[in-house]
């Protein structure tokens, strides 16, 4: 009767206060440099030092340039951020990729790809999109400042334990339909609240085909609809991604935990607070109109009238077109756009280069466009050069940066100017939020390769 949540909740459950939060195990706290500082001088004042120090691991993401990373950085904000992380994770004896190191990335990338973030685990970091580790088969959600402490001290946080809910996707997926767009879908349907309160498990025959790369993708997004998390049953792809990576088990270590993992999915009759199905054929390729990722459409569809606007949302409705510069009804196929970004924790993975250069392959970047195309860490940088999709890009005329959160956040030197058209793979397009002004359109990566080489919004099955 137990649901998948159900399991690894209760086996990390350290004991229930009455009428108040669980206090809930963590296996692996991450930490970067944004949201540790106040938590460390924290422990500091209280003369505390972390429990488990071998379960923590640090690294600076969001305000890493995304070029010259072998000099200093030159915003002051920046460089006291990413320096004092580095001054804590020493003294307080924590494992830290820094800056330049073949392990840094985003957090987010790098969790998996090194094999730190298993099936079954608890994982916590103070960002919001700490759901992408979900996609392993993990509970994993952002926490605050204050629950970073928590954790560094104990080991432990104080939780309420979200309801459940299970969303199944049936079908096959068409032409240049990504988990990207079944987020955005899933989204405008839902809207950015409809997931509130619960964690969600994503299952169905398209989550069972996605890549581990599209599923990171569609558990990454579950903050947007939201929801505490969203995580995916581990299954044979979880297995074949983690064999051999860093941090996975070896030898009989491994067998062993395989066997654990394949115990790690909803019962036949696990009952669900809610429980939706949805289905590919209904999915095109998504972009957003508006300023929050919620505000999707197909990209042959028009933006929503007025009178086809929910009465409560229409003052916001109308003040999102109007900061957008968009019309009620218009369509955006055929929009002149500024920038291209590529990356962020959401889309910063190899098969998302793969999907770019495919479409950007023996065609060149518009002249009016700015791109930028960044890796979500040094092992997907040296994918990219080891498979050959540098020069293709160099070839179509895109340079590849290095790794960090970049253009997904204006925290540093990726910033769209004010009234730019962004065409983005990244999470979120509230307003500022790639830059005062800028106007953010979300995306995949075949949109967005489609509008760099068109100069405008382009249907990406058009040029696959």
């Amino acid at each position: 009767m137990n649901t998948l949540f159900d399991k690894i909740w209760d086996k990390h459950v350290v004991q229930i206060v009455d009428d108040g939060p669980t206090q809930l195990y963590i296996d692996r706290l991450y930490c970067h440099e944004v949201t540790s500082p106040q938590a460390f001088d924290g422990m500091r004042a209280r003369g505390l030092k972390c429990f488990r120090p071998q379960q923590i691991f640090c690294m600076p993401d969001h305000n890493t340039p995304t070029h010259d990373q072998d000099k200093p950085i030159e915003d002051p904000v920046s460089r006291k951020q990413v320096d004092v992380l580095a001054r804590n994770a020493a003294e307080f004896g924590l494992t830290h990729f820094g800056m330049m190191s073949k392990d840094n990335g985003i957090i987010h990338v790098v969790g998996p790809e090194k094999g730190l973030s298993l099936p079954g685990m608890t994982i916590v970091c103070g960002d919001s999109h700490t759901s992408t580790h979900g996609a392993m088969g993990a509970i994993a959600f952002g926490i605050g400042t204050s629950e970073v402490e928590m954790v560094m001290a104990s080991q432990c946080i104080l939780q309420t334990k979200p309801k459940s809910m299970r969303i199944n996707i049936d079908g096959q997926l068409g032409k240049g339909v990504t988990a990207k767009d079944v987020a955005l879908y899933l989204m405008s349907k839902l809207t950015t609240s409809g997931a509130t309160g619960y964690f969600v498990e994503y299952a169905g025959e398209v989550v069972k085909n996605l890549s581990m790369e599209g599923r990171l993708t569609l558990c990454n997004l579950s903050i947007e609809m939201g929801a505490r998390g969203g995580f995916i049953a581990p299954d044979e792809t979880t297995f074949a991604y983690l064999k051999g990576r860093e941090y996975a088990p070896k030898g009989e270590e491994w067998e062993k935990a395989v066997a654990y993992w394949k115990t790690l999915k909803s019962d036949d009759d696990a009952m669900f607070d809610k429980e939706l199905t949805f289905h590919a054929e209904d999915i095109e390729p998504f972009v957003t109109y508006g300023t929050n990722p919620g505000m999707g459409m197909g990209i042959t569809e028009s933006i929503p009238v007025l009178e086809d606007t929910d009465e409560a949302a229409k003052a916001s409705f109308c003040k999102s077109l109007d900061y957008m510069g968009f019309q009620p009804g218009e369509k955006l196929l055929g929009k002149k756009i500024d920038y291209v970004f590529v990356g962020a924790c959401t889309n910063g993975r190899i098969e998302d280069f793969r999907a770019f250069a495919s479409i950007a392959k023996g065609r060149k970047k518009h002249a009016d466009v700015t791109a930028w195309l960044v890796p979500g860490s040094w092992a997907v940088d040296r994918q990219i050069r080891e498979e050959g999709i540098d020069k293709v890009l160099a070839e179509a005329g895109f340079e590849i940066r290095q790794p960090g959160c970049s253009a997904c956040l204006a925290m540093n030197d990726d910033k769209v100017p004010a009234g730019k058209y962004a065409v983005s793979t990244s999470n979120r397009n509230f307003e500022g939020r790639q830059g005062p002004g800028a106007r953010t359109i979300l995306c995949s990566p075949y949109v967005a390769a489609a509008a760099a080489v068109t100069g405008k919004i382009s249907d990406p099955r058009e040029l696959l």
